[in-house]
């Protein structure tokens, strides 16, 4: 898995990690600090939390744009400390009025305008790596560590946010609304990691830092002005661009279904979920009993990629350190209740990301052996499929429900939070075919003069189906809760029809 990747690769993976574990502490509770500090309804809140999203992933085309001309280390550099300071700013306790609302404005803009300068050209020196000979057939491969190592920071996360909101409350007395501000504190630290881990390593990618080669990117940019585009060459960009296009507009309603897991999603675990758990589904909302099964894949995979008795050896003590770990937590806790804190229910996507990468790769891998791995854009396709069949679990945990949120905490009618669980596993299969191979899809195609700014449309699209999100906040405790997943049902299941009926314009290219 990890063998045979560019060094680079894990400095960069890395300083992603720490950015996003900032990113994704804030976004765990953004919609519920919205509610409780400013007392807005699902609907509005809902308006800001697709907006900024939207914000988040458009303003990387002109981030991407920007790269191009002034180079993507450069960027990435102004990106952290423009994102530094909104998130300063969103850490102030400033109340609920009018200033407050401007002060948290002016955070959501900086924080979107960071992450354009950040987060499009961080992934585009990824793929850079790849146009190495030696590397470029584990540009697939590549991509799934690198976004593999996004959830690792997005796995803490909401732990991190619900730790700190409840320290706030019990030991400065903080109210529950401005109690947020702390949790939100912490994306500051996270952006400090961050740029200490890009600098420290930048040795390993300095290659394809396009800051760090000034003279050599002023003569290819003269060489490409210098060079007229024959028909053919215009010909294969043209269809280059037209299958990246066709793609993004997949792309949007694939976003718009997932990121439902901070809104409406969330509503549901906060109206109709049980709040409490014991025994095994307990468990599952400690984020170390989660990291131990994790460990546990990892070195169930390292036993048979092992070349070694003692690498193997080695990777079974591990295995049965962590089934004795788990094994005592059970034992440990069995007869206890758990509170089930809404938050926590964000931790499990990005855990069932970083535990079933290896599972994704060793598949498709051995697929690959026998010359049966889809193409990158049948990948996609069944992402779509596959995130329909996740609201179609929805769908089920909400026969019977009433769709107005009356139920209050002891409520015995409350589901049980595996339906949430479940559904965010199917999702997380979804996304594991869908982004990773996306985003290596846009590396590979896109023309080289257009590399900045199709990896900024990527987003750009990823910025609409965010904007998109909010739709079902509206449909929320005013049609049937099986009807707000139907849509997403029937959205998903028509961009997988769609991408299919263009299939051979996709493989053309890809």
């Amino acid at each position: 898995m990890f063998e045979n990747q560019p060094k680079g690769l894990y400095a960069l993976a890395l300083a992603n990690t720490g950015e996003r574990f900032g990113y994704y502490t804030m976004l765990a509770i953004f919609v519920l600090f919205l509610q409780s500090n400013f007392g807005w309804g699902e609907g509005l809140a809902g308006t800001v939390y697709a907006t900024f999203l939207m914000l988040v992933y458009f303003l990387p085309i002109v981030g991407g744009a920007v790269a191009d001309k002034i180079g993507f280390g450069r960027c990435v550099t102004f990106g952290i400390i423009v994102m530094f300071i909104g998130y300063l700013l969103l850490a102030i306790p400033a109340g609920a009025g009018a200033a407050a609302i401007t002060i948290m404005s002016l955070a959501l803009v900086l924080i979107s305008m960071g992450t354009s300068l950040f987060k499009g050209n961080l992934q585009v020196m990824v793929g850079k790596l790849y146009d190495a000979p030696e590397y470029a057939n584990q540009r697939d491969a590549g991509f799934s560590i690198f976004y593999m190592a996004i959830n690792i920071g997005a796995l803490f996360a909401p732990t991190a946010a619900t730790k700190l909101h409840a320290w706030a409350m019990t030991a400065l007395n903080a109210s529950e609304a401005s109690a947020y501000h702390y949790a939100f504190g912490v994306a500051c630290l996270s952006l400090v990691v961050s740029i200490a881990i890009y600098y420290g390593f930048r040795w390993t990618f300095a290659q394809v830092d396009n800051t760090a080669n000034k003279a050599k990117k002023a003569n290819d940019e003269k060489a490409v002005e210098a060079h007229v585009e024959t028909p053919e060459e215009k010909a294969d960009t043209h269809s280059r661009l037209v299958a990246l296009f066709l793609v993004f507009a997949v792309v949007i309603f694939f976003w718009m279904a997932f990121h439902q897991n901070g809104l409406t999603l969330t509503y549901f675990a906060r109206d109709f979920t049980q709040t409490t758990a014991t025994g095994l589904v307990g468990m599952l909302f400690d984020v170390t009993n989660l990291l131990g099964v994790i460990v546990m894949v990892y070195a169930l995979f390292a036993i048979f990629q092992s070349k070694t008795t003692k690498g193997q050896i080695i990777s079974g003590v591990v295995i049965l350190a962590c089934a004795a770990f788990l094994g005592y937590k059970f034992f440990d806790s069995a007869d206890q209740t758990v509170n089930v804190d809404v938050p926590l229910y964000q931790q499990f996507n990005p855990c069932f990301v970083v535990m079933l990468t290896p599972v994704s790769m060793a598949l498709f891998g051995w697929l690959a052996s026998k010359k049966k791995e889809p193409s990158a854009p049948r990948k996609i396709g069944l992402g779509m499929l596959v995130a329909g069949i996740g609201y179609v679990i929805m769908i089920a945990a909400s026969i019977g429900l009433s769709y107005h949120a009356s139920y209050v905490a002891d409520d015995p009618q409350r589901v049980s939070p595996l339906w949430l669980v479940s559904t965010y596993l199917v999702l997380t299969f979804a996304e594991l075919l869908l982004s990773p191979m996306g985003i290596s899809f846009v590396s590979k195609v896109a023309p080289q003069k257009y590399q900045g700014v199709m990896m900024g449309c990527w987003f750009g699209a990823t910025a609409i189906g965010n904007f998109l999100v909010q739709i079902p906040a509206y449909l929320w405790n005013n049609v049937p809760l099986t009807a707000v997943w139907g849509v997403l049902v029937a959205l998903c299941l028509a961009s997988f029809v769609f991408i299919f009926s263009v299939m051979k314009k996709l493989e053309k290219v890809a």
